[in-house]
C-alpha cells in the first residue's frame, strides 16, 4: 500500500487531519460512521492510478480535533470542512466526491451548499430518514437514544439505537465506522473507532439523521448526484433513503457489492463499482 501525504488543515473551530495519494483530479472520500481516512486504505491506492485521492477525519473523531470537545455538531459544519479541503487541494478545477453513510450525508450538503465546487457525487447509503413516509418513527427512535444515553450511558444507548434500526432491517452505523479492512497502517484503528463511539452516538447521530437535505436544490443538480445501495441491503434501513431520494429525484439507483459496509467486506468489488459510477 501506498504512503500517504499527511497534512493538517485549520478550520472553524477544529483542525483537520487529512491524507493525500496519487495524481490527477481531485476525488474527496468522505467517511462514515466512527471511521476516519484509514477506513478507505482498501480502495485509495487504486482509485490513486487515475486521481488525487484525499481522504480525513471528519472533526472530532480521531485526529481531527475540535477546539471545543463538547461543541455542537451540524452537518453545514461538516460540509463547510470538506469544501474547505477542495479549496485547499483543487482551487481551481471541481472535484469528484464520495460519501458513506453519515458521510454521505456531508456529500449531498456540500452538493447543494457549493454546486460549483463538485463535479460529481456518489452518496453511498446516506441515512437521511427525514425523507421517509415513516419518519415519525425514526424521529421517536433519535429521542429515546439520546434520553438513553443521557441517562444509562453509551453501551445501553447501542443497544437502543441498534434495536430501532433492526425493525426496519438494518445494519447499526457504529458497525460500518468500527469494522476497517486490514492494512499494515491498521493496527491503532480499533481504539481510534472505540473512542469515537461516544461522540458518534451522542453529536453526530442525532444531529446527522434530523437532517433534511433540499429536495428541490438536489433535484436541479440531480445530474451530478449518484445514490448508491449495497446489494445486500436491500429492504434494510440503511437501503431505504437512497432509494427513496432516487425515486423523488428520478434519478437511476446504483447498486455496489456487499451491504452498508461493502467498502469493508468487498473493498476491491465496491472500489471498481465506484470508479464506474464516478465517470458514469
Amino acid at each position: 500500500m501506498t504512503s500517504p501525504t499527511v497534512g493538517s488543515l485549520r478550520v472553524n473551530g477544529a483542525t483537520l487531519h487529512y491524507e493525500m495519494r496519487g495524481r490527477g483530479p481531485l476525488l474527496l472520500l468522505i467517511p462514515g460512521g466512527t471511521g476516519g481516512a484509514s477506513s478507505f486504505d482498501g480502495i485509495a491506492d487504486d482509485l490513486a492510478a487515475e486521481y488525487t485521492v484525499a481522504t480525513y477525519d471528519p472533526r472530532g473523531m480521531s485526529r481531527s480535533t475540535l477546539d471545543e470537545p463538547e461543541a455542537e455538531q451540524r452537518v453545514s459544519e461538516h460540509a463547510d470542512d470538506a469544501f474547505r479541503i477542495l479549496e485547499l487541494l483543487s482551487p481551481h478545477e471541481p472535484a469528484r466526491v464520495f460519501g458513506a453513510s453519515s458521510g454521505a450525508i456531508v456529500a449531498v450538503h456540500l452538493l447543494t451548499a457549493h454546486p460549483e465546487r463538485v463535479a460529481r457525487v456518489v452518496a453511498h447509503e446516506p441515512p437521511l430518514v427525514e425523507v421517509l413516509p415513516d419518519v415519525m418513527e425514526h424521529r421517536a427512535l433519535l429521542a429515546r437514544v439520546e434520553e438513553t444515553f443521557r441517562a444509562q450511558g453509551l453501551m445501553p444507548a447501542m443497544a437502543v439505537f441498534a434495536a430501532g434500526l433492526k425493525k426496519g432491517g438494518g445494519a447499526t452505523e457504529p458497525q460500518a465506522g468500527s469494522a476497517q479492512s486490514p492494512s499494515p497502517r491498521a493496527t491503532a484503528l480499533p481504539e481510534r473507532s472505540a473512542a469515537n463511539l461516544p461522540y458518534f452516538v451522542g453529536r453526530i447521530v442525532p444531529s446527522f439523521m434530523s437532517y433534511a437535505p433540499d429536495i428541490d436544490r438536489l433535484a436541479a443538480l440531480s445530474d451530478r448526484l449518484v445514490l448508491a445501495c449495497g446489494e445486500d441491503s436491500r429492504g434494510e434501513l440503511p437501503y431505504r433513503p437512497a432509494a427513496a431520494l432516487a425515486e423523488r429525484l428520478g434519478t437511476e439507483l446504483r447498486h455496489f457489492p456487499g451491504g452498508h459496509i461493502g467498502l469493508t467486506t468487498h473493498p476491491a468489488e465496491f472500489g471498481e463499482a465506484l470508479g464506474k459510477a464516478l465517470h458514469t
